[in-house]
Parts: C-alpha cells; structure tokens; sequence
C-alpha cells in the first residue's frame, strides 16, 4: 500500500500513448458529433435520437476520463504546470461540441413524440429521466453560437478566477514558531492537544490569508457576477433558483430543511457553550476552540490501521463495501498525506470509465481523519452503486451528493461509541460527532447567509475584501449564537472555502445540510429496520442519477418536503447532546 495513489489505470502520464492517442480519438468524437448535429432531420426521429446519445456517451466518457486526469494531478501538484495546460486544452476541444449538444438538446425537447418513443424503445427508456430533463432543460439554453461563446469566454473567465483561488490558497505557507507549514498542516493544529498551539495556528492561518484577501476577493466577484449574469440570460430568478432547478430538489424542500434547522439550532449552541465553560471560557467559545478535544481519545491511526478498523466496521453493514474498501486501499486509490503544492481538504473523483475511484485526504492519524477516510469511501460506495448505469446515467445532484459519505460518518461513529466503555473516550467521540454536526448546522449555515448576501450585493456593486469579511463575521454571529465568542470569530471563512468559487457551482453548501441530516435520518432508519434496509438504500443510491430527489427519498419511505422529517433526524440528537453534559459534569 503506498502513500500517493496510483493512475496508471488512466494514463501513466502527458508521455503515455494511450494519451495522445486519447487526444486524437477526442478530436474525432468532435468532429462526429459536430456532423451529426449538423444533419438532424425530422425523418427517423427515433434512430437520430439513440444515435445521438451514443455519440454522446463515447464523447462524455473520454472528455471525462482524461479532465479527471488532469485534475487529479492537478490536486495532488498544483504546481504541476502540464496539468493545467492540458486542462485548457481539453475544455477548447469540449466546447467546440457547445453549438452541436444545444442543437441536439433543441431537437429532443421539440420532439412532440418523445414520450412515445421512450415507451417503445428499451435503450430510450433507459435514458427516459435524462431526455425529459433535457427537454426541460431547453428553456434555459441560449442559441448554440452563445453556449459556445460562453464556454470559451469561461476558460479565461470563472475557470480562471476559480484557478487562482485554489493556486494562491494551496501554495500558502505558514510560519509558526519559525517552523514552515502548509495551509492543511496549519489547519489540522486545530485539533491538536494544545491550547497554546491551537491558538497559535489560528493566527497563523489568518495571517496567511490576509496576504491573499485582495487577490481572492477579486477572484470570488468576478465569479459571482458571471454567475449573476448568466442567470440573467438563462431566465433563472437567482443563482440559488438555478442551483435547485439542477440539483432537481424542490424549493420546498430546502425550505423545510433550513426551518428545521434554524428551530433545532439553539440546541446546538447549548453544546457550544457546554464545551466553552468546560474549557474556561464564559463568553462562549473562541473560534480556535472549536475542534479542541475533550476527553482522552488520544490514539493515533496509521494508515494501515484505519484501513483495518474500516473494514471491520463496514463489513457487518455491507459486505460488498467492505470488499471495494480493501480495494480502495491496496490498490492504491488513496493520495493520504499533506505536502506541499498539494490541495487542502478532502474529496473523491469517480473514475467512471475504469468502474473505479480515487480519494485524496490530508491524513494526519487523528479519529477524525478515520471519519474524513470513511465519508470520502462513502463517497466512493456511491461511485459503485451507479457504475452499472448507463454511461449518462451516473451523475447524481449535489444534495444526494453527499449523502452517502456523511451516512458512512454516522455508521463509524457509532459503532466506535457504541463500543467502548471508557468514559473519557466516549466523551470524546461524542463530542467529536457532535463538532462534526454543528459543522453541518452553524458553518454551513453560516456559509449559506454568507453566499446569499455575497450574490445580492454583488448585483450592485464590487465587494472588496473589508467588507466580505464583515459579511462572514455577520453570517457567523447569527448561525453560531451564544455558541462562540463574537469577538473571536474566523472572516477569513471566504477565502479558504473552494466552494464559493466555481460559476457553474453556485450556493454549494446547504448540500452538506442536507447530505447530513438525511444521511441521519437514514441512519436513524437503519439501526430501527437493521438489514432489511441496506437493500433499500443500495437501491436508493442506485437511482440517484435517474430521479429528483424528493423521489429517490420515496425508496426509503421518506418525504423530504415534511419539516416532521428533518426535525426526527435532529431529534436524534437530543440524547447525544444531553449525554455530552453529563459526562463533562463527571469528568
């Protein structure tokens, strides 16, 4: 087992035949496509149409594969300069195909058989959910010459900015104590054991950013404004209304899920301030403190033993996930270790084509990294359950997204708390589930009040970085309550957080809400049904390419639109919370 992943399976690198091969074979699903496009007829409808998807299919799955690549690279080197490059010149070989896919898309949605045909036709059929989105899609899809313009503009335009956030924030170095960190290694001191150095790295990461904020604010404007403006021509009311509209989620439904929240949340800032009086704080907790550790779960893993507590643990839920973990890890899919040039964070990149994954974490060997390994496999295990689609069937919304990672989290910690009967270590991973989720229910939220405003100021004017900040540490304030300590507060959030920075991706963050509490409420599902709901769920996260949310809760039996729901999934957390006072009171 190595320390770095291997993507051999795609291409040894720029120098490996099957990559310009790969190249050549690209320009030629273009030019395919482009000529396909350019003889649709009103003769043949049907034929056209699965001639059209199958051409699609070959171009999608190859332009994937090899951006995957570059990305992948990218991540682990954003010094890697082939890399980027390369990506530039796949994104000009795929937006050439721009005009051609709108013209296609026009051709499926003026189809007055269309229904018909998907009745008829079993290859039809299989793609019935994706030909009727793209029939709905049309509305917002602008002639084929401006998809095109618009794309190429992208590359120079939000593609850039977003660039410039990740390079500027991954090749930040930190100075504490005269010692060299990089931004993630800086980071991960906010669970250290020491009061002094959590502090300590709190303000060196602050520092960091402050060297940046004027870069990145002009980064984060350019791409909501060209976010702003594309909404504006695509007739979607808001950035937010265009978000849903994709994540094929109802208004409704976030509608309940933030009401639930904002209800439920003072509970959380209960916890908050439980954990700040049993640290010596009276005003709530300082920011820096907020993954402090109680407790003495002081065992550090090796890679090699998380893999083996993995896969113990996942074998009773599902064997077959325990079977594609052991995968995971001796195949080397993992990237585990900070360094520098490498990206913050954690995240897992489908490798459709090869039925495979790849995640990258920054392992440090704390429990919460065995937490961040389990919810990125999840994200894998997701990966698994739709590779059986059809090939433009494994694209699943942002909201269920991230549903199977964060069940994953709740199916680990569980198991460690329910395991162990050692008070202080049980304080411990309580409390460290109950950080996780006030993650979820405060910074999450926090980062959706921040978004919100960001997008209606930014209609009317350029927000440097002064006032960004005071946006974030107003967005705090209100998610965090008597939780933290107002006077110690992080209005760096903006800066470090990818998500704000893709124009195509706007408003990514209540996913990460409701990938949490669904993903509880399932667990809440599973430890009452036992086995009889892991088929369900397999089957749930099977269909989540091919159906709106709200319908691939239905397999489950859950109706997302109800605030009941939400409020069962937080009301699971009641016991936790009150357990929590007790066992501070005792230690």
């Amino acid at each position: 087992m190595r320390d770095t992943w291997s993507l051999d399976v795609l291409y040894t690198g720029f120098d490996d035949k099957r990559w310009s091969e790969d190249l050549k074979k690209l320009d030629d699903c273009v030019e395919k496509f482009q000529a396909f496009a350019a003889r649709l007829s009103d003769e043949n409808e049907k034929e056209t149409i699965k001639e059209g998807l199958k051409l699609l299919e070959e171009l999608e799955g190859l332009s994937a594969q090899m951006m995957i690549f570059c990305e992948l690279r990218g991540a682990a080197d954003t010094r890697d300069k082939d890399s980027m490059s390369y990506e530039g010149v796949l994104s000009q070989k795929r937006n050439r195909t721009r005009a051609a896919e709108t013209k296609f898309a026009e051709y499926v949605a003026a189809r007055k058989n269309l229904e018909q045909d998907i009745k008829e036709d079993a290859f039809l059929t299989s793609y019935a959910y994706l030909l009727r989105n793209m029939a709905e899609d049309n509305r917002h899809l602008l002639s084929g010459d401006v998809e095109e313009a618009l794309a190429k503009m992208d590359i120079s335009g939000g593609a850039a900015w977003s660039s410039l956030q990740g390079y500027l924030t991954s090749s930040l170095e930190a100075d504490l104590g005269g010692k060299k960190l990089t931004l993630s290694e800086v980071r991960n001191l906010a669970y250290s054991p020491s009061r002094e150095e959590r502090k300590a790295a709190y303000e060196a990461e602050l520092a960091c950013y402050d060297k940046i904020k004027d870069s990145v604010a002009y980064a984060l404007n350019s791409i909501k404004m060209q976010d702003i403006s594309e909404c504006e021509l695509r007739g979607f009311a808001s950035p937010l209304a265009k978000t849903l509209y994709y994540a094929r989620m109802k208004e409704e439904t976030l509608n309940a899920l933030l009401e639930a929240m904002t209800e439920y949340m003072p509970q959380f800032w209960r916890y908050l301030r439980l954990k700040a009086e049993k640290l010596g704080y009276a005003d709530g907790l300082p920011w820096y403190e907020l993954f402090a550790p109680l407790g003495k779960s002081t065992k550090r893993y090796t890679t090699e033993e998380a893999r083996d507590c993995l896969i113990t643990v996942f074998s009773s839920f599902s064997p077959d996930m325990a079977e594609m973990m052991k995968r995971a890890f001796a195949e080397d899919w993992i990237d585990f270790y900070p360094r520098n040039g490498k990206v913050g964070g954690a995240f897992c990149e489908a490798l459709n084509s090869k039925k495979e994954f790849r995640v990258l974490t920054n392992f440090s060997g704390s429990f919460s990294d065995l937490v961040t390994l389990a919810h990125e496999l999840g994200h894998g295990y997701h990966d698994f359950m739709v590779h059986d689609n059809e090939p433009l069937n494994m694209e699943y919304s942002m909201p269920v997204a991230e549903t199977a990672s964060t069940f994953n989290e709740n199916v680990i910690t569980g198991y460690a708390i329910d395991h162990t009967g050692d008070e202080e270590e049980k304080l411990a991973l309580i409390e460290s589930q109950l950080s996780d989720t006030a993650q979820i229910m405060c910074d999450i939220y926090s980062r959706f009040l921040f978004e919100s405003e960001v997008v209606e100021r930014r209609r009317d004017s350029f927000l440097f970085a002064d006032e960004l900040n005071e946006i974030m540490l107003d967005a705090q304030k209100k998610a965090y309550g008597n939780g933290l300590d107002e006077n110690c507060l992080h209005p760096y959030m903006w800066v470090c957080k990818s998500h704000y920075y893709s124009a195509d991706l706007g408003f990514y963050n209540y996913p990460y809400a409701f990938g949490g509490l669904f993903a509880r409420g399932l667990y809440a599902k599973y430890k009452k049904e036992g086995s009889a709901f892991v088929e369900n769920y397999k089957k749930m996260l099977k269909n989540t390419p091919v159906m709106s949310v709200e319908d691939v809760a239905k397999i489950c039996g859950i109706d997302l639109t109800d605030k009941e729901f939400w409020m069962m999934s937080l009301h699971s957390y009641d016991a936790e919370i009150d357990e929590f006072e007790q066992l501070i009171k005792n230690a």
